[in-house]
């Protein structure tokens, strides 16, 4: 028995609230479980000058974490002068992510930024940021042809995580805190709305793991993809 009383399969409950942030060019509010992130794009007229002259745009991503979105206060890294490795490595991973599904030549030569800020952790933070993050690019795409700005939609597909691990003996999904922190093999898939691979990222915490135990995490990572895709769709029209 997982300790939320879930079954092997289920997802935590999902919800995903647009128009949280009155400035941003999308924004929303992603809540996995008790795992809530803010997500905002901001679209700035100009590409990073490494892309000056290429006819092609960016997206990019910063993450960070409350102060106290933990059961223990964390220091802010602003307060420390630098980001952690941990921060820096999550929102590259946000930023490649979410590029995988964006043509980047339709987007022209400007630059969306995905900020994530997590205000309560319950683990799969990275996740939420990625699914959340889509949803606030995908509303900052629609103001941007809504306007005139560019004629072709950017975003080829849909773009979206979930944790899978492998807790007591078995292969569940979603993995909350408490599972992580004891989960044998833990496990991050990013994948399209098509089903496509972006990005897997698989390790043995505690025992090592066999191919078809990763086969039957990545079956469960499928279906929990489609499951966030249905969400993202719901948010998206909402806000329409």
């Amino acid at each position: 028995m997982r300790p939320s009383g879930r079954n092997l399969s289920d997802m935590r409950p999902i919800s995903i609230e647009t128009g949280i942030m009155r400035h941003a060019e999308g924004s929303c509010l992603i809540s996995c479980g008790d795992t809530r992130v803010l997500c905002s794009a901001s679209i700035e007229e100009k590409a990073p000058p490494f892309l000056k002259g290429s006819g092609q745009g960016w997206v990019t991503a910063e993450y960070g974490m409350l102060p106290r979105a933990t059961n223990s206060r964390n220091r802010r890294e602003a307060a420390a002068g630098k980001q952690s490795g941990r921060t820096q490595e999550i929102q590259r991973l946000i930023g490649r992510a979410l590029r995988a599904g964006v043509d980047r030549r339709a987007l022209g030569e400007r630059q969306i930024v995905i900020d994530c800020d997590v205000i309560q952790a319950d683990g799969g933070t990275r996740c939420a940021s990625i699914t959340g993050g889509w949803v606030a690019l995908r509303l900052a795409v629609n103001k941007l042809l809504k306007a005139g700005i560019i004629t072709t939609d950017p975003i080829m597909d849909h773009v979206a995580a979930v944790s899978c691990g492998i807790y007591a003996g078995q292969p569940i999904l979603d993995l909350d805190y408490a599972e992580d922190s004891e989960a044998g093999t833990d496990g991050n898939f990013i994948m399209t709305g098509a089903g496509r691979l972006i990005e897997v990222q698989m390790s043995a915490e505690g025992a090592t793991f066999s191919r078809p135990e990763m086969n039957q995490l990545l079956d469960l990572a499928e279906a929990g993809i489609a499951e966030l895709v249905r969400a993202q769709n719901e948010a998206v029209e909402c806000a329409s």
